[in-house]
């Protein structure tokens, strides 16, 4: 009996062969195909954020251009003096409207007025002596006792604050009937001229006596 040996040929092959080549996968750019209406799309977009951006910019520069010009219709007003010129910290000028402007003046002139002669009734009676007689007879308060300032209103009898806001209310009527057509014209002419330029220095003084008139009297309370 004889025996024969085979080599395993086979798996000798199989444990040496070469290992596959690996996949390569090809890259190519990436294609997007637009058809005629996505240009349309994409066009119009564009377009429209333009637009958006350039009405933006001029929106601003038109509120720019009109503050600017607001402010510039004002600048030749009595009242506007060098080397402050037309002075509105707060804004309340921007938006140009006339009326709420003439409204504010009249405030101003009106309150200014008032300050004068209060100013000046606060000063004349330490300067010249208060008036001789009595105030209130019925409860014994002379003329003499009254303070300056804030004291007096604790020394004034009731009846004497009444007279007083009877007499405000007057006024007040007043000038609502005789009201003229420039801001604080109530038809007492006693600031006028024939020149235009010298009636304009006048009520321009009357103007900055009243802001200094405000000032002065907030300071002496």
């Amino acid at each position: 009996m004889s025996l024969t040996f085979v080599t395993p040929q086979t798996w000798t092959s199989s444990l040496h062969a070469p290992a596959p080549p690996k996949a390569q996968v090809a890259t190519k750019p990436l294609e997007v195909n637009v058809s005629p209406s996505g240009h349309v799309m994409v066009g119009s977009v564009a377009v429209a954020t333009l637009a958006v951006v350039a009405g933006n910019r001029r929106s601003r520069g038109s509120q720019k251009n009109g503050s600017g010009i607001s402010l510039l219709a004002f600048e030749n007003e009595l009242g506007v003096q060098a080397p402050v010129g037309f002075w509105d910290p707060l804004g309340l000028a921007a938006d140009g409207d006339v009326e709420n402007f003439t409204r504010r003046r009249e405030t101003e002139i009106k309150h200014g007025r008032i300050s004068m002669l209060a100013t000046m009734g606060y000063i004349t009676p330490e300067l010249t002596g208060k008036l001789p007689g009595m105030l209130s007879p019925s409860k014994g308060i002379s003329f003499s006792e009254i303070p300056n300032g804030l004291g007096a209103i604790s020394k004034v009898p009731s009846l004497g604050w009444g007279q007083i806001v009877a007499y405000c209310a007057f006024c007040e009527v007043n000038g609502m009937n005789n009201r003229g057509d420039a801001a604080g014209d109530f038809g007492w002419k006693l600031l006028t001229s024939a020149d235009p330029e010298e009636k304009n220095k006048k009520l321009s003084a009357e103007i900055a006596n009243g802001r200094l008139a405000m000032m002065a009297i907030i300071g002496m309370f």
